[in-house]
């Protein structure tokens, strides 16, 4: 039986991964977790991401990030669900603890953070909020 929310999925691996201090996770790879992961290597939360197509299933694996002994990201929220979506027009789009963090959205020109959503004029659906 398939899995109902793969990001939400995506999100509590890394969540797990951290609170017990891994250096790698490995998640089921698609091209959206793979966006997500991109973003969050490119804001600074994860050091590296790689696709591995060595075993039966090809896997997403995270390289997660640490500063002084504590994860770098301190909270990772889904917002948007498959039972409740949640959309944000582009002057609504949030502003994570005061710019401090960054939320992930589906928008018609891709998967992007809140700032270069709001750059591009382009509000979506709220995936996911990381601080």
């Amino acid at each position: 039986m398939g899995m109902t929310d793969p990001i939400s999925d995506m999100l509590s691996r890394i969540r797990n991964a951290q609170m017990v201090r891994k250096d790698q996770v490995d998640i089921p790879v698609s091209k959206l977790k793979v966006r997500i992961a991109e973003i969050l290597r490119d804001e600074g939360y994860i050091a590296k991401l790689e696709v591995l197509t060595t075993g039966t299933f090809p896997v997403l694996r995270l390289d997660l990030k640490y500063r002084q002994g504590r994860a770098v990201i301190e909270e990772i929220r889904r917002c948007s669900r498959p039972g409740r979506r949640e959309y944000v027009a582009r002057d609504e789009i949030p502003r994570v603890y005061q710019g401090l963090g960054i939320a992930i959205l589906s928008t018609s020109k891709g998967v992007l953070s809140n700032r270069d959503a709001r750059k591009q004029g382009v509000g979506g659906e709220l995936l996911c909020t990381v601080f």
